[in-house]
């Protein structure tokens, strides 16, 4: 367990678009960024993250939440292990408590699996610079292949011993569990319970995710005469999904974003080659067929890739599949073909990384003008053969998302075709128009499979304030304010699996709820009102005093929670805030000291010094208590985005998300009241909204209940359910009028 203080030091640390930014292009716009969401298949930008609030929001599927819950999700770690990683990423010793055997043994497969592979990493890489063995072959085939020992280390290539058991036996003697080797696929199990390594007598290449862990390896066999796979690469784990891992994409993230481009290549030493030639935006799909994860991996850092080939024309056709992924994730795609002969290894040695770029600019071309003119060769004066090309082209331009971009390719096509631009547009608006239509089905199809039961909702008894009593004959006395009225439907506590969405089951009130629930975590320990002995009131003060008046209590536990913890934190927040004005304090004496001490050397007469001192002085005091005031008004927001229980802290994340804010535009030539200078009237008025919905709903049961006593001829019940009706709707008009007097002062 890692303690407050060291977790109080990390948030502090933790810069929110920098952690978003390692495994997402974030582009400004406005006070917040926004990006591709790693979540989910987004093609527009809906992942938005907000630096003042420290929180990330998906608009689209939902996800988000502070700098934890980002790598939690992302990287699927525990609470405390997204803590350490943030740690090691901001320098920060991490100070830990012991854990109870309980606590460790909840350690996930996931984690013991990314410890087993980063000692994996560490020696393979120590058997080849540290060892006999190692240098002589290890070493030595990488030379051969021109790569420099900055290379290696950069990649964390190594090699693991032609001893079929040397790995297995290190990892014993240093306690790691047999099952975690047989897991990650470092080795397998033989006869007699034994088990062998699966890479041995290989140079290795980790593979690193995008975080940068080892997530599987690639092997190659040095032997020569021998009949088995010249590569072997780590079988599909828990953390090894080939479809959705790129060879070189931790490495290239960086250079891709800067570059505004990917290189994409086909194996290991392509990548390694170019990095060692100065060209770093570059990546290997390694061997495999491009799979729309890859893709979506590239997209989160750019929009266009440029795939380098050889001259090996049957190995250009079989990729062309994955091309068509390319386009069908809306990236920009050009094709570069390299001399005869040449590969990216071999070429990018024999270049700078100056005319490397070079030759690209002036060798790279459209797609699908590439396609169109590689076909054409094979289908010389063919009309059959014509036409299916003119079908397979028409077919990848149906799947670019972009109208634009798409009528562009048609006419660019007609041209090359020698096709009527018509027939193009008919051909590909019924491909289109097909596709709709399956995906549509296929969506019915999932829905209909997927679609939970509908919950029924439980309906709690009538309260009245715990002090009520039932009148003669067992009937409810009717209601003379807030305490009488029944209580709201029970909700259970969100799911943050699905925190965004509307649960069947909500509270009737859960809205009128929940916007004060957002008062609180936005606005909690701000000042509201000037009370008549001149101190201040606090947003959450007056709101629990105002539902206290009326005995309501919040209906959803989660809700209930988080007005409990918000009491709980007054007397640490006033702690802090406490020690944040003394040392402002002496800041900010000084700040007036040494104003004030540069006018007196300034020439001019004493009125006119000592008016600027007074203003001097009164706006460093204004800057120190407008800080003392953002404090105050962030304190909560803080504290329940990064709280430990994600079910609270994605709740809160939801509520302080804003998805659109006020142009530039409308604020140049005006002031434009903000929400924070109209709580004095919006906070009352949701409060007002509140009780008004409990009241509202107290009058449709009454005259439900009017209705079946009238179907029942039970005229004497129908005369007390008018009467109850009637004072209802007086508490409301009443109601109406207090809300107002309740009103002391606005600051």
């Amino acid at each position: 367990m890692i303690d407050q203080a060291t977790i109080d030091k990390i948030m502090a640390a933790t810069d929110i678009v920098d952690v978003v930014s390692d495994f997402v292009s974030l582009r400004r716009r406005g006070a917040n960024y926004w990006g591709l969401c790693p979540f989910h298949d987004d093609k527009s930008p809906s992942f938005s993250v907000s630096p003042s609030k420290g929180v990330c929001k998906c608009f689209s599927c939902g996800k988000g939440g502070s700098a934890i819950h980002f790598i939690m999700e992302h990287e699927q770690l525990s609470y405390y292990e997204a803590l350490k990683y943030l740690a090691k990423k901001y320098n920060i010793e991490v100070h830990e408590k012991e854990l109870t055997d309980e606590e460790k043994q909840k350690r996930t497969e996931r984690e013991s699996m990314f410890v087993i592979n980063a000692f994996a990493q560490e020696f393979f890489s120590h058997s080849l610079l540290e060892t006999e063995e190692g240098r002589s072959v290890g070493m030595a085939y990488f030379r051969e292949r021109g790569f420099n020992e900055d290379i290696i280390r950069k990649f964390g290539l190594g090699y693991s011993p032609e001893k079929r058991d040397a790995l297995a036996q290190e990892a014993k003697k240093r306690g790691y569990k047999t099952e975690f080797l047989l897991k990650t696929g470092l080795c397998r199990e033989g006869q007699h319970g034994s088990i062998y390594d699966l890479f041995a007598g290989r140079v290795m290449f980790p593979v690193y995710s995008v975080s940068g862990k080892v997530v599987a390896f690639g092997g190659r066999i040095l032997k020569s005469g021998v009949k088995i796979s010249k590569y072997f690469n780590s079988p599909e784990s828990d953390i090894y999904h080939k479809s959705n891992e790129l060879y070189g994409i931790y490495q290239a993230k960086r250079a891709i974003e800067k570059e505004r481009c990917c290189y994409l290549v086909e194996g290991y030493t392509d990548v390694l080659s170019m990095h060692q030639s100065g060209i770093e935006n570059v990546v290997a799909s390694s061997g495999t067929a491009l799979t729309p994860g890859q893709i979506r991996l590239i997209h989160r850092f750019t929009d266009n890739i440029t795939v380098l080939y050889d001259g090996d024309a049957p190995g250009i056709k079989a990729s062309l599949r994955g091309i068509d992924l390319i386009l069908q994730e809306g990236l920009n795609i050009k094709v570069v073909l390299l001399p005869d002969g040449e590969d990216p290894d071999s070429f990018s040695k024999s270049q700078s990384a100056e005319s490397f770029r070079k030759y690209i600019k002036e060798h790279e071309t459209d797609f699908i003008r590439f396609k169109t003119q590689l076909l054409l060769e094979d289908a010389g004066e063919d009309p059959i053969k014509r036409a299916a090309i003119i079908s397979n082209i028409v077919e990848s331009i149906s799947l670019i998302p972009d109208a634009i971009v798409r009528s562009v390719y048609v006419q660019e096509c007609s041209r090359l075709l020698q096709i009527d631009e018509q027939v193009l547009l008919s051909e590909l608006n019924k491909r289109r128009q097909k596709r709709a239509e399956q995906q549509s089905t296929r969506e019915r199809y999932q829905a209909a499979e997927h679609r939970p039961a509908q919950p029924t909702a439980t309906q709690q008894p009538a309260v009245a304030g715990g002090n009520e009593r039932p009148a003669e004959g067992g009937e409810t006395p009717p209601p003379h304010s807030l305490t009488d009225i029944p209580a709201a439907t029970e909700v259970s506590a969100i799911d943050n699996t699905t925190l965004s969405q509307r649960v069947a089951n909500r509270s009737p009130l859960d809205k009128y709820e929940r916007e004060i629930i957002r008062y609180i975590v936005r606005y909690g320990y701000r000042n509201l009102f000037e009370t008549s002995e001149g101190s201040w009131q606090k947003v959450w003060e007056y709101i629990t005093d105002e539902l206290s008046i009326d005995h309501i209590e919040l209906s959803n536990p989660l809700y209930k929670q988080i007005m409990e913890l918000t009491a709980a934190q007054r007397e640490h927040e006033a702690q802090q805030a406490s020690a944040l004005r003394s040392e402002l304090q002496a800041k900010s004496r000084q700040r007036i000291d040494e104003a004030i001490e540069q006018i007196r050397l300034e020439s001019g007469d004493i009125a006119d010094k000592q008016r600027k001192e007074a203003e001097t002085q009164e706006r460093i005091l204004g800057e120190m208590n407008e800080e003392l005031q953002t404090f105050e008004t962030n304190f909560l927001e803080r504290y329940f985005t990064t709280y430990p229980d994600t079910t609270i802290s994605l709740l809160a994340v939801d509520l302080v998300s804003e998805k659109y804010q006020l142009s530039k535009v409308h604020t140049k030539f005006q002031k434009i009241e903000s929400e924070t200078d109209r709580l004095w009237e919006l906070i009352p008025r949701a409060i007002y909204e509140l009780k008004n919905a409990i009241l509202d709903q107290a009058i449709k049961q009454i005259q439900e209940q009017i209705r079946e006593a009238s179907r029942n001829k039970d005229d004497k019940r129908v005369d007390e359910l008018i009467e109850q009706n009637v004072e209802l709707n007086q508490v409301r008009t009443t109601l109406a009028k207090q809300i107002g007097d309740r009103i002391v002062s606005p600051k």
